[in-house]
């Protein structure tokens, strides 16, 4: 499954909310080093009940706008 998903770094706490057919992903961590990517997919693979390898980052990955890709584990 793809997803969009708009990431908003440094923030106060780490979430997940869906809004329309976006999601949005407040983390703490600075849009650095690939920091804020990495928890990205951390949170996202929480929020889906997923394996963190069980998630890709497809495009964005040095954009604020994102498309990720959720595989389901069979």
């Amino acid at each position: 499954m793809k997803i969009l998903v708009k990431v908003k770094p440094n923030s106060r706490e780490e979430k997940v909310e869906k809004t329309d057919n976006n999601y949005t992903v407040y983390v703490k961590e600075p849009p650095a080093e690939n920091k804020a990517n990495q928890a990205v997919i951390k949170a996202l693979a929480e929020y889906f009940k997923v394996a963190k390898s069980q998630v890709s980052i497809l495009s964005g990955f040095k954009s604020k706008q994102k498309v990720v890709e959720i595989k389901s584990p069979l």
